[in-house]
C-alpha cells in the first residue's frame, strides 16, 4: 500500500519582530536628531534602488524591495531658489496636503488654492512645488523603519494599487508590498525611472500583531519630521 506523503507547511513570520519603536530608539537617541535611512530611486532610468547599508559611504543596489508599507502621506516643498541639495528647509512645505506652511512669514497656506500647486507653475508645465507621498517602510527582520519617497511620476500608480487593497478591504500595512522599477520616457524626451508596486503576500496574523504598535508610533513621528526635497 502506498504511504501518502506528508507535506509541512511553515507559517512565514520574517515581519513578527519586536516592533516597539520607542523601545527601540530608547535612551540612544536622546539629544539626538531624529532621522530615518532613505531607500532612494536612481535617475536616468536605473532600474536598482540605492538601499541604505551598515556603510552609508557604499550603499546595497537592490533590483527589488519587499516591505510592510507602515504609514503614507503627501509631502509638498518649494524652494523659490532650485533645489540643489543638502538640508536647507524648503521656503513652504506641507505635511499633509492640505496646508503649507510658510518658512518666512509663517503663515498658513490652503494647497488646494495654491498658484504653485498648480500644472504650469514649475518648470516643463510641472509644478512649482513639488508633491511626493513619504512611505515608511518596514524591511524583514528590521524593528526600525526607513523612509521611501515616491516621486511624482509614480504617484498616479500607486493611487490605484492602495485603492486595488482598499477595494479588497486590506491595508496597506497588512501586506507585504513589493517595489521593482522599470525605466520610461516622458513627452520630453527625458529618461527616467517609474515605480512598479504590486502585492508580494498578507501578513500571517503574528506579523500583523507584531507590527500593530509600529504603525501607531510611526503616524505621531511622522509628524515630527521636516518636509525636504528627497
Amino acid at each position: 500500500m502506498e504511504k501518502k506523503q506528508e507535506i509541512i507547511t511553515t507559517e512565514n513570520n520574517a515581519f513578527a519582530v519586536s516592533a516597539n519603536l520607542g523601545a527601540s530608539l530608547g535612551e540612544e537617541m536622546q539629544g539626538l536628531n531624529l532621522t530615518f535611512d532613505r531607500i532612494k530611486v536612481p535617475s536616468g532610468g536605473g532600474l536598482a534602488f540605492e538601499v541604505p547599508s551598515d556603510n552609508p559611504a557604499n550603499p546595497d543596489m537592490a533590483k527589488e524591495i519587499k516591505a510592510v508599507i507602515l504609514y503614507h502621506h503627501p509631502v509638498h516643498a518649494y524652494y523659490k531658489e532650485k533645489f540643489t541639495g543638502g538640508n536647507e528647509a524648503p521656503d513652504c512645505s506641507s505635511l499633509d496636503g492640505i496646508a503649507g506652511i510658510d518658512k518666512e512669514t509663517g503663515e498658513i497656506k490652503a494647497c488646494k488654492e495654491c498658484e504653485l500647486n498648480k500644472f504650469g507653475s514649475g518648470e516643463n508645465g510641472g509644478k512649482a512645488c513639488k508633491t511626493k507621498r513619504r512611505i515608511f517602510l518596514l524591511m524583514e527582520n528590521s524593528a526600525i523603519p526607513v523612509i521611501f519617497s515616491m516621486p511624482t511620476t509614480s504617484l498616479n500608480d500607486f493611487s490605484k494599487y492602495i485603492l486595488r487593497l482598499v477595494g479588497k478591504n486590506k491595508k496597506s500595512f497588512q501586506v507585504v508590498t513589493k517595489f521593482t522599477l522599470k525605466k520610461e520616457q516622458n513627452s520630453g524626451g527625458i529618461v527616467f525611472s517609474k515605480v512598479v508596486v504590486a502585492t508580494e503576500r498578507d501578513l500571517t496574523e503574528n506579523e500583523q500583531k507584531s507590527i500593530a504598535p509600529m504603525v501607531e508610533q510611526v503616524k505621531g513621528l511622522a509628524k515630527k519630521l521636516e518636509s525636504s526635497d528627497e
